[in-house]
């Protein structure tokens, strides 16, 4: 049973943005809903729950600006100790799944332990929040690639634009933030 969701995903105001020509989001709603994905974020890591597929898509703004994050079918259950610590658990693409090594989530908001097929913890939830946060602050996608494989290897190897080259109006601290949550 799932809980039906009224309002739109976090994907569809940006993409509703794009086309409007605006600047996306105001830094100051985007700031509203980044520290509530955060707070949900947290608690799940608080009960040893790592997400493993946060993307705009999987963040609803419902009525009253009050975000739900979504789709935990592909979270993986850890001791509450480990969550925010190495875990033992290795990514793998479906439940059915048994090997190693396999990539889970989209590629897109992929952590670079994710995208290299290696054990995550709450840090790759981090990463994938500031893809997120990147994405709603600068209406592009932190990084890119021509293929699946190219973006895998963009998430190894490359460092975003500045958040602040491309929204001059972004407080430096923002911008700070966000290259913290997409250290590798």
């Amino acid at each position: 049973v799932l809980e039906l969701v009224e309002g739109p995903t976090i994907a569809e105001v940006i993409a509703e943005g794009a086309t409007g020509g605006s600047n996306v989001l105001r830094v100051e709603d985007a700031l509203i809903i980044a520290r509530q994905i955060a707070g949900a974020l947290a608690a799940a890591h608080e009960k040893g729950i790592i997400h493993r597929d946060l993307k705009p898509a999987n963040v609803k703004l419902t009525t009253g600006n009050v975000v739900k994050v979504l789709d935990f079918g592909l979270a993986k259950l850890v001791s509450p100790e480990r969550a925010a610590t190495d875990s033992v658990s290795p990514t793998l693409s479906s439940p059915a799944a048994t090997r190693l090594g396999v990539l889970l989530g989209t590629p897109a908001y992929m952590s670079p332990e994710q995208a290299e097929g290696r054990p995550v913890d709450a840090r790759s939830d981090v990463f994938s929040f500031g893809a997120v946060l990147y994405e709603m602050l600068t209406g592009k996608r932190p990084f890119d690639g021509a293929s699946e494989l190219s973006l895998l290897s963009s998430i190894l190897r490359d460092t975003p634009p500045r958040v602040r080259r491309l929204r001059p109006d972004a407080d430096p601290r923002l911008e700070e933030l966000v290259e913290r949550c997409l250290a590798k």
